[in-house]
């Protein structure tokens, strides 16, 4: 692994005297955030899985333009016929950055650890997304040193894509054993990069894996430095200081686009921003409020004129890039302050009313935050409701708005981006994904239809009788209005013409495996 001080070395030659990178330079990415933790098991965020998906991999993985499922760590895989046992074949001589080999026993350990409350490693957790994507995992049997099976308690449609996502990245488990819950600021995994420092509000350094299964990369490493304000990220790519950035501002991908000293990629992808309301408390319990304020927003306006046209604004919880499961049907809340007026007096607030809201200064996928928090603002005081905004760091207002909003605020910003269209309403929409049952329910919303729907679409093998369930969905959730649906964003990432081999996935991660400097 590369020193403390040829990291340091390293950094400055990526800037560089005249801000000109050279092939033996790594790479240097502006992200949006410092990262909670490189432990793929114990993070949510977008922006921590943009590193992990370059240090470790996982059985499977997505293919390179789509959210189909390819082979990784396991060479290939069976399904029994009623969906509930699944045997994979695991690729031969892998071994993790510390040298212990990649077998059964290790798939067997990372997610009983995850699963079992009895491992002796769960309490390195918490795991929030174990129970969602991996919940009907019975058990996980090794059949010989590189043959493993998943037997599920019961048919589970997602299951391969859920093991695709970063939750199901596999991490050694010597690494696990040593560090304990402090494996996050260790990581070891067997990506195409090996981490190499961590320092704290700076940066995160990875080298390359020259034994990598997949074929070693060709730059040296890859520097992720958080860059938490939008316009600072701009600069630095603009002065050097980054080779690339991601989440451009809308005002400067056009800017950016048109200057032949840089790179524009642009994909449209499986996002929803949205508002929580929280339900548990006036005003936001009256349905008659919740469709108010969907009225009250202008959401083509914060598209058009804050986003700079880089999103669409969302019909409802899933987004257009899911394709079939999206419902067409579904228009979304027309801008109506008239009638959102009208529902206001009817539901008892004509003399006004004030709520909190919670808006955080950025974060993966989150787009412009601040500026669309004050034009919701500004539309919602012209029907009588004062929003008052508290602004939070993004690691601060996850915590603060995962752990519920009862009590604290009466709506929040919010945007995730899935691999399958259960994922986000099943985390999010169920009554059985409230925070206080491990989900991300943060508003309290409990539909009971809903609630079937989106347990028999996990299970059910039909592929037309699944979407007809979401279908059916996304139209009880858009009529009970528990979010404001706001918009799905187009992705984008700006870059030095000089980095080659980098294409944007529909995943919204960061696969640098194949990146290179241009000769």
């Amino acid at each position: 692994m590369l020193a403390t001080a040829l990291v340091a070395t390293l950094i400055l030659a990526a800037c560089g005297e005249d801000g000109e990178a050279g092939s033996d330079d790594p790479v240097v990415v502006g992200q949006v955030a410092e990262p909670a933790s490189l432990d793929p098991h114990v993070v949510t965020a977008v922006n921590d899985f943009r590193i992990n998906i370059n240090l470790y991999d996982g059985l499977v993985r997505y293919a390179a333009d789509s959210l189909e499922v390819e082979p990784a760590l396991a060479v290939d895989w069976t399904i029994s016929d009623d969906g509930t046992l699944y045997t994979f074949e695991l690729r031969e001589d892998v071994e993790f950055h510390d040298g212990t080999p990649f077998d059964a026993e290790v798939v067997k350990f990372n997610f009983d650890r995850m699963l079992d409350e009895d491992h002796p490693y769960h309490d390195t957790g918490p795991f929030p997304l174990a129970q969602q994507f991996y919940g009907h995992l019975a058990e996980v049997r090794v059949v010989d040193e590189h043959t493993v099976e998943f037997e599920l308690s019961s048919p589970f449609a997602p299951f391969l894509s859920n093991l695709a996502y970063p939750t199901g990245l596999l991490i050694s488990q010597a690494a696990v054993e040593a560090h304990g819950e402090d494996v996050g600021r260790n990581p070891v995994g067997t990506g195409p990069y090996v981490f190499s420092e961590w320092r704290s509000n700076e940066h995160v350094t990875l080298e390359r894996n020259p034994d990598y299964w997949d074929g070693a990369p060709e730059v040296p490493g890859v520097v992720f430095r958080p860059i938490t304000e939008s316009q600072t990220r701009v600069n630095e790519l603009m002065s050097g200081g980054a080779d690339m950035i991601v989440e451009v501002p809308p005002d400067d991908v056009a800017a950016l686009r048109d200057d032949p000293d840089f790179v524009v990629g642009e994909q449209a992808g499986p996002h929803v921003w949205f508002l929580i309301l929280n339900l548990a408390e006036p005003p936001f319990d009256d349905v008659r409020m919740r469709r108010a304020i969907n009225m009250a927003i202008d959401k083509e306006s914060i598209v058009n004129d804050v986003l700079q046209g880089t999103a669409t604004v969302a019909h409802g919880p899933i987004a257009e890039a899911f394709g079939a499961a999206y419902n067409p049907d579904i228009d979304p809340y027309p801008y109506d302050p008239d009638a959102a007026r009208e529902l206001i007096e009817e539901a008892g607030y004509g003399d006004g009313v004030e709520v909190t809201f919670y808006v955080t200064e950025g974060g993966s996928g989150m787009l412009d935050p601040v500026p669309m928090g004050e034009a919701i603002q500004a539309d919602l005081r012209d029907v009588g409701i004062d929003a008052r905004i508290s602004t939070y760091e993004w690691n601060s207002f996850l915590d603060e708005v995962n752990a519920g909003i009862e009590g604290k605020a009466d709506m929040a910003q919010m945007a995730w981006m899935t691999a399958d269209p259960d994922t986000l309403p099943f985390l999010t929409l169920r009554s059985g994904a409230w925070p206080d049952e491990g989900g991300f329910n943060s508003g309290y919303y409990a539909n009971e239809r809903v609630d079937e729907l989106l347990e028999a679409a996990q299970v059910e093998v039909d592929e037309d009788a699944r979407i007809a369930m979401y279908h059916e969905m996304q139209e009880i959730v858009v009529e009970d209005a528990p979010w404001v649906f706001v918009a799905s964003w187009k992705q984008n990432v700006a870059m030095s013409p000089r980095i080659e081999g980098f294409e944007l996935h529909p995943s919204f991660l960061l696969r640098l495996h194949d990146l290179r400097w241009a000769d």
